[in-house]
Formats: C-alpha cells, sequence, structure tokens
C-alpha cells in the first residue's frame, strides 16, 4: 500500500512539474536560431530580391520583421562585432576589442581566446571563452532556462563559433579548414558533438568540398560580373578555399540538421538555441558590397541553404515553435575601391614605422635603450620595466609619446591610456585589459598595415550598418526603427 501511495505522489510531482515547466515557457518557442552571417548588407540583399522566387531570404524579406543596425564603437572587421552582438554590451565591457593582444611577458602578440588550460580537438591551438568578460545570449539564456536547455554553436571560424557558443553552452564547433573536418576545444563539456564527429568520419565533408562551384546562372544573368568573370566565369574548389565559399555554408547547415536530430532540439517544453555562422564573403572579394557574379552566386547559395533549413525546422518542430535570426556582420566594409570610384582616396598606415620612429624619438630624449616593447593595433606599449628603472613618470613618457604621434600625417587623435577610457571617441571601443600606453585614431580613409604588409584593419566605413531579420509565426512586438547591435540580445531573449 505504501508503494502504491507514493508511486501515485511520485506521479503528481512529476505532472506538476511538468505543468510549472509547461507554464513558464508556454510563450516562449521550443527552439531558436540565430544565424550570423559575414558580410550580409541591406543594399545586396535589396538588389538580389528578383532572384529569389522561393527560398530562405524569400520567406524572411516577406515574412520577417526587418530593420539594420549600428555599432556605438569602432569597427575593424573582426568578432569584435561578434563579441557586441552576442553580449550586448560594447568591447569596453566584454574585453574583445582586437582578436588579439600583445603580452608584455614576452613582447608578442597572442590570440584573446588562447588557453593552456584547454585542448583543441582537431586543432592545433587550445582556445575557450575565458578572456570574454560578459555574459553571451547563450549565457544568459543557461541562466533564464536553467541545466536542462541545450546550447550548441555551430561556425567558420574558431572565435566567432567561441564567442557566439560563450560560456555555458554544451558544446560548439568549428571547421578546420586545413583538414576539412570540425574542430573543437576539450572547454566544453560535450567536446566534439557526436554529430560532427560522424560527418568527420563518414565522408560527407569531403565529399562537398571536393564540388567545383561554378555559376548557378549563365554568366550574363548576374548584375555585377567582374571583365574577367565575363571572359572566364569562376571555378573554385572547395577544398582549396572552403571558408569563402557556399559549400562552407551548406556544411553547417548540414550539421545544424544533424545536431538537431540527434541532440532532439526544440523537442520539449524547454526552449533551447542553435547559435550558426554563415558568410557571403567570397575568394576574390575586395568589399562586402557585390562588385563581383561569384558575390551574387553565394547568395543565391545561402537563400537555398537557408530555405532548406527553415523547410526541415517546419517539417521536425512545427512552424509555431521556431524562431530564426539573422544577423549580418561588416568584414571588408565598402572597401578601397569602392571609395576611390567616388574620389576618396585610401592611404596606408604603418605602425610598424610609427613605432619604429617613436623609439628614436625617444632614445633621442632619454638615451639609446629599448623604451617601446612593442605595437599591436593601435596601441604602442612601452617598456615599463626601464622606465621604472630609470625612475621617468610613466605619465609624462606617454603623454610625449601622444604628442609626437599627432605629428603624423593620417593620424587623428592619440592618448595616453587612461585619458582614452575617458574620450568619447574610444571609450566604449576599447578595453583596458588588453590596451597598451598609447592609443591612437587613424584618419578616416586611412587604413592600418603591420610590417608585413597585412592590412590590420578591413572595414572602412565610418559606422557601418547591418541588417536584421527576426522571423517568427508569431510576433508579440517589436522596436521601430534603427536599431543598436548592443539592442540585439535583448530582442533575442
Amino acid at each position: 500500500m505504501l508503494k502504491t501511495y507514493l508511486h501515485i505522489a511520485l506521479i503528481a510531482i512529476f505532472c506538476f512539474i511538468g505543468s510549472f515547466t509547461h507554464h513558464i515557457f508556454a510563450n516562449q518557442p521550443r527552439l531558436t536560431v540565430v544565424v550570423l552571417v559575414d558580410g550580409l548588407r541591406q543594399d545586396n540583399l535589396d538588389m538580389l530580391r528578383p532572384y529569389w522566387q522561393q527560398g530562405g531570404l524569400r520567406t524572411l524579406s516577406e515574412e520577417a520583421y526587418q530593420t539594420t543596425f549600428t555599432f556605438p564603437h569602432e569597427v575593424y572587421g573582426g568578432n569584435e562585432t561578434t563579441a557586441t552582438i552576442i553580449t550586448g554590451v560594447t568591447p569596453s565591457q566584454h574585453g574583445f576589442a582586437m582578436e588579439q593582444y600583445f603580452a608584455r611577458s614576452d613582447r608578442k602578440v597572442h590570440y584573446l581566446l588562447d588557453d593552456p588550460t584547454q585542448k583543441g580537438i582537431n586543432y592545433p591551438l587550445a582556445l575557450s571563452p575565458i578572456r570574454l568578460f560578459a555574459p553571451t545570449i547563450g549565457d544568459q539564456w543557461r541562466m533564464r532556462i536553467g541545466a536542462q536547455a541545450k546550447i550548441y554553436a555551430i561556425g567558420l571560424h574558431p572565435e566567432t563559433a567561441i564567442l557566439m557558443a560563450g560560456h555555458s553552452a554544451n558544446a560548439c564547433c568549428w571547421l578546420n579548414s586545413e583538414r576539412i573536418c570540425w574542430a573543437s576545444t576539450s572547454y566544453y563539456t560535450e567536446g566534439l558533438p557526436s554529430a560532427a564527429d560522424k560527418m568527420n568520419t563518414n565522408g560527407r565533408l569531403t565529399e562537398l568540398a571536393a564540388k567545383h562551384w561554378t555559376p548557378r546562372l549563365a554568366i550574363t544573368s548576374y548584375m555585377s560580373p567582374t571583365v574577367q568573370e565575363t571572359r572566364k566565369p569562376f571555378d573554385y574548389l572547395p577544398s582549396d578555399c572552403l571558408l569563402t565559399t557556399p559549400t562552407a555554408n551548406t556544411m553547417v547547415i548540414e550539421l545544424a540538421l544533424a545536431l538537431q536530430q540527434d541532440k532532439h532540439l526544440g523537442s520539449d517544453q524547454v526552449p533551447d538555441i542553435l547559435l550558426l555562422e554563415l558568410t557571403t564573403r567570397t575568394p576574390q572579394a575586395a568589399a562586402d558590397k557585390i562588385q563581383s557574379a561569384e558575390q551574387e552566386d553565394i547568395y543565391l547559395w545561402l537563400n537555398q541553404d537557408l530555405g532548406f533549413l527553415m523547410q526541415q525546422l517546419e517539417k521536425r518542430v512545427g512552424k509555431t515553435n521556431f524562431n530564426i535570426v539573422i544577423i549580418g556582420r561588416p568584414i571588408l566594409g565598402i572597401g578601397k575601391q569602392t571609395m576611390e570610384m567616388a574620389g576618396l582616396s585610401v592611404h596606408e598606415l604603418d605602425i610598424s614605422r610609427m613605432a619604429a620612429l617613436t623609439s628614436t624619438y625617444l632614445m633621442a630624449l632619454y638615451g639609446h635603450e629599448r623604451w617601446i616593447d612593442g605595437c599591436h593595433g593601435n596601441t604602442l606599449y612601452l617598456n615599463h620595466a626601464l622606465i621604472e628603472q630609470r625612475k621617468i613618470s610613466l605619465a609624462t613618457i606617454q603623454r610625449q609619446v601622444a604628442d609626437f604621434l599627432m605629428e603624423f600625417e593620417g593620424i587623428q587623435t592619440a592618448f595616453p591610456i587612461n585619458e582614452a577610457l575617458l574620450h568619447p571617441t574610444f571609450m566604449q571601443t576599447i578595453n583596458k585589459h588588453n590596451m597598451g600606453d598609447v592609443i591612437f585614431a587613424p584618419l578616416p580613409g586611412w587604413q592600418l598595415y603591420a610590417n608585413d604588409h597585412q592590412p590590420i584593419d578591413y572595414v572602412l566605413d565610418i559606422q557601418p550598418t547591418a541588417p536584421l531579420l527576426f522571423w517568427s509565426s508569431s510576433f508579440l512586438s517589436m522596436p521601430d526603427g534603427k536599431l543598436s547591435a548592443t539592442d540585439i540580445e535583448a530582442l533575442i531573449l
């Protein structure tokens, strides 16, 4: 009899918990899919809309809430934008001003996500999000919904995938383009998801990477073919340039659907979230704005892949049980060629040369010593040990260097780091944990280059905008007008 009563009591408790869970999440879709698309621009979407008789972008253009957003900080074309979108705060708080930082200990540049306490899975570097200081969408999801929520991120690049996954995802993975396989980090409890491991071993990735990417349409059907493309249409083997081809997007979509099936995402009353990185960047692209047939073509593939994703989710979890959010991310900006077409000059600013001349200047003032430890991005690092040894005021030498940098053609402003943290130009853009002693900003139209002649920043737009499309079977309310990138996290949550 006691067992019978106990059995009845347990059934009642489970029924109550189930009823309580259902009540809490009654208005929450079972699955939210957040898709970050590298290089996606609103004007490209508008231009190509006639091509889409059907597909994901066609559905989104007709049914989704659409707007554009800007960033409240400087944009360099790296994952500082990902971090802002995914945390809802600026680099001053999330700490991801640039993807690398200069370490005084060895005077070398390191990746912000480097973490020697972890191990790479199918990847040579050990990475984790421990240097990301703010909670992400996934972290907020975990705190709000609890341990039962399933949170996964799939990306093309390790930095983007890990930032999207945040601190508390079940797992994340990204494409190792060298080995053509899915990779991950031991930081996340599940490591490499079984669905990703299966794709690594069943030959599917190799099969996709071996299919040539050629135009879907006759080359004369495109709006923006280059002269070279009209003579010889593009033809790429994805294994040679995987991360800038539509094949990479197809791989992400296929894994997303395999993961949804394997982990039963969206199959119960506890809401899950899936975060994906896709791209519109192509091998020859010099700007996010479409300037070639291959750039148009990758949008056509993107339309197909997103359509397939939405179609499959509708079959598996039901149209009323998922949301999808498409977010553009500036990568290459409007580009040097586009600016020059408008009569605007683009100049190069060599920071290695600036650092060398500044070092010579300090030698003239204080003696022949190594006064500059190094330079990275738009920051100079002074030799603190030497300055302390020589009993020179750090504040004095920082001011002298800032004043000296102001004499360079192409420099708009330069400040000691303590002043920069309070200056409107920099206060949202930098984080003191990743910056040096003197920070500078170039004039509009000047692009930073390192001594290997590689551009440090890509986006030449002063304040680039990006599109946001939010599709749901039932909207409650959405904000009017243009958004800030810091508003997106709250919109999704």
